[in-house]
């Protein structure tokens, strides 16, 4: 069911109550143009929402409260909103990291959402054609499930005929948010969207605006949509999500000067004004991989999809063990868009060989009547080869329900994981992972838990619904924005780029010079109804370091 403009502008009217009668009549004139809307975009809710309270000087130190202001309407808040928090600027990189949680303290105020603007029509999909994400991540089943894909809907075409809405004041900071609100991807962006607002509840102040647009999922629709963003006075971009998207935007935020903070996981597209906020999968090979090393494993193989996942994945491999002086041993890439993976495993496993050994040696002892043999014999009865295979650990490098069906022929191809350290990435990092056996034990890098848990908590009770796994990424991109876009609409790149870096909803986090996001991760095992932590993600990243 889709939510019509008219609808969402009525919900949202309880949180704009300083917006004049003629920009209220202007709003109503232009949402009766453009009659549907993405279905997932969640109405303003009339009960008020916690405000962030504005600084005029950086902040570096921000205190999550324990849940969203609003959620509940019978809370009770003290006179001047919430207790304020002591905050400093220092750039200091031996500095712990200050989390976007902290709140300066000035009267209670609201930030406004303004309804995006929908998308023309998707190009339908040939028959047959599987969906692919853009970008580096490929499989969007890999990093959202089935429940965060819907198929694309009918929109108004209307998309650039409406004129913008006129912000509350000549001096109010716009800042766009570019998601794909609509098409294949629609469910996930609305995921973000939501994030996104609640975010703005924490910390955005009446001098804060957030302008979502649609991009459909597309490079195309990314490319107007930051258009459209530019063109309503947007002084900073969040967004896209995809890789191939940030391509055909940044062209267009360079020519109007702007920064670009996007969710993209690909470091290619970072730089110049671009910055990626994504979770880095060369990242968490090097962590866990090195954590491995560690613990006395010195040969490695790897086992990805044949896409841009999985020759990163690999790269990424290849670096790390000529870092540490070990060896890899195998390198086997599997087609993505395939049911059966069985040949790969198979050839990784060097299952014929082991197995020709198992034979031979078998009927070897079979000609020999002592029982010393028939000793042998026996203790080979319940074997499926002979010899090991040539790696300490197998990096299994990816995510859903293909994770599942490739590990499950490990044990079947004799990788015993018993004997073979099974490691993984992010993309591990989902509720149920111990459901297939051949992974229990496993080792991953993934953020620490802790404060997206709270998150979940907080996003929950707001939407009554759970988040997307990258969620917290369109949270902390708009916590960054309420913080340091400047009452004049000044984005200043030092405030984001400071060494100490930023405690966010998946940990600390800061952005390297060249643009990409560097995380503290922690690693993980693997057990049959939950994941444990291991090894503790730092505290800091002088501690990392």
């Amino acid at each position: 069911m889709r939510i019509s403009y008219l609808t969402l502008f009525r919900a949202s009217l309880a949180g704009l109550a300083a917006l004049s009668l003629t920009a209220c009549n202007h709003y109503l004139s232009h949402f009766r143009t453009a009659t549907q809307a993405p279905s997932s975009v969640p109405a303003e809710s009339s009960k008020p929402p916690s405000p962030r309270l504005v600084s005029r000087k950086p902040i570096r130190q921000i205190l999550l409260p324990s849940r969203p202001q609003g959620a509940n309407p019978s809370q009770k808040q003290s006179a001047d909103g919430r207790q304020a928090a002591q905050t400093t600027s220092s750039t200091d990189p031996a500095r712990r990291p200050g989390p976007l949680s902290d709140i300066t303290s000035q009267p209670p105020q609201m930030g406004t959402v303004t309804a995006p603007v929908p998308s023309p029509p998707a190009v339908p999909q040939l028959p047959g054609q599987s969906p692919i994400i853009p970008g580096l991540i490929e499989d969007p089943e890999t990093i959202t499930g089935p429940e965060m894909q819907a198929s694309a809907g009918m929109l108004d075409d209307a998309r650039f005929d409406a004129p913008p809405p006129p912000p509350l004041q000549a001096t109010v900071p716009r800042v766009a948010l570019l998601l794909p609100l609509s098409g294949e991807h629609s469910k996930l962006g609305n995921s973000l969207l939501n994030a996104a607002q609640l975010a703005l509840f924490h910390f955005a102040g009446k001098d804060f605006e957030l302008l979502p647009q649609d991009t459909n999922g597309t490079p195309e629709g990314a490319a107007d949509a930051a258009a459209l963003a530019i063109g309503d006075g947007a002084s900073l971009i969040l967004g896209p999500l995809f890789a191939s998207s940030v391509e055909t935007v940044a062209p267009l935020a360079r020519a109007a000067g702007l920064t670009v903070v996007s969710f993209s996981n690909d470091r290619r597209v970072a730089g110049d004004g671009v910055f990626t906020l994504g979770f880095l999968p060369d990242e968490q090979v090097e962590r866990v991989v090195r954590f491995a090393f560690k613990r006395g494993m010195r040969r490695f193989a790897v086992l990805a999809p044949d896409n841009s996942y999985g020759v990163s994945i690999s790269a990424a491999l290849d670096a790390v063990a000529l870092d540490l002086g070990a060896d890899i041993t195998g390198v086997r890439f599997y087609n993505p868009l395939g049911n059966d993976f069985s040949a790969v495993v198979k050839n990784l496993a060097d299952y014929d060989n082991r197995r020709q050994n198992l034979l031979d040696q078998r009927k070897e002892l079979e000609n020999r009547d002592d029982e010393i043999a028939r000793q042998a014999l026996k203790r080979l009865e319940n074997l499926q080869t002979l010899g090991d295979v040539p790696f300490d650990a197998l990096l299994v490098a990816d995510g859903g329900k293909r994770l599942q069906a490739v590990a499950a022929l490990l044990p079947y191809y004799d990788i015993d994981p018993n004997k073979t350290r099974i490691l993984g990435t992010g993309q591990w990092d989902t509720e149920g992972i111990g459901s297939e056996p051949a992974l229990v034990g496993g080792w991953f890098a993934a953020p620490a838990k802790e404060d997206r848990q709270n998150f979940i908590r907080q996003y929950t009770e707001m939407y009554a619904a759970a988040p997307s796994r990258l969620a917290t990424l369109a949270y902390d991109a708009t916590a960054l924005a309420a913080v340091f876009v400047k009452s004049d609409g000044r984005f200043d790149v030092s405030e984001i780029t400071a060494p100490q870096g930023f405690a966010g909803r998946d940990g600390i986090f800061r952005f390297h010079p060249e643009g990409y996001a560097e995380r503290g991760l922690s690693i993980h095992q693997v057990r049959e109804r939950s994941t444990r932590v291991i090894q503790n993600a730092p505290a800091s990243f002088q501690a990392a370091n």
